[in-house]
């Protein structure tokens, strides 16, 4: 009898932990970039859509989703460190995922795209038209309500990322927009709050 206890206690241990291996393993799977037909890394789980970007956020905000357009390019080292640097950090890669909605442009790309204008355009008409000219950029866009009708999506960003962020300033950015604290406070006082209140706590951090 002891001995069936000690086996079953043994077998539900190692049934533990081969459960926590695979969900350790799925988790790691899950933030690894592809590599696209446009020589582009992407994250499985960016949207794929018809590029109609107006119903995109629309989309994004009825699962309760923020949205983000982050414009990359072929042969961009900074592009390649978002999706193997930033990108690969559990932490960032779990919280952008369950709180936003990214749609990824190539600034160079010929995919039609449709403007928060209704105009039909091509990526890199859409890049020249919005003023992106360096990879990566993302836009933040305004949620659906504050929309204007009939204005072009350079006119209607929350906020801009523009160019490569460290971790810590990346993921600072999409908190920044998801707790709509670009309505009353500028992005490096609230790095610098961010800041402050780790070295209180003594929490181990790299700024830059």
């Amino acid at each position: 009898m002891k001995f069936n206890r000690l086996f079953c206690a043994l077998f539900g241990a190692l049934f533990a932990l081969t459960s926590l291996s695979s969900q350790t393993q799925a988790a790691e799977e899950k933030i690894k970039s592809v590599m696209g037909d446009d020589g582009i890394h992407k994250q499985t789980w960016f949207i794929d859509s018809f590029l109609d970007l107006r119903e995109d956020l629309k989309d994004a905000q009825a699962k309760g989703k923020r949205f983000a357009i982050l414009w990359e390019q072929r042969g961009c080292p900074y592009c390649v460190e978002t999706h193997t640097v930033n990108l690969a950090i559990p932490q960032i890669n779990n919280y952008i995922r369950e709180n936003f909605a990214v749609v990824q442009l190539n600034m160079w790309g010929d995919r039609e795209v449709t403007d928060f204008d209704g105009e039909v355009t091509t990526e890199k008409k859409l890049a020249r038209k919005w003023g992106v000219v360096f990879t990566p950029t993302i836009n933040f866009m305004v949620e659906e309500k504050e929309l204007k009708d009939g204005v072009s999506g350079n006119q209607q960003f929350a906020a801009v990322m523009p160019g490569y962020f460290k971790p810590f300033h990346f993921i600072r950015m999409f908190e920044f927009v998801k707790g709509r604290r670009y309505e009353n406070q500028h992005f490096q006082k609230y790095i610098a709050e961010v800041g402050e209140q780790y070295r209180k706590e003594g929490k181990s951090f790299n700024m830059w």
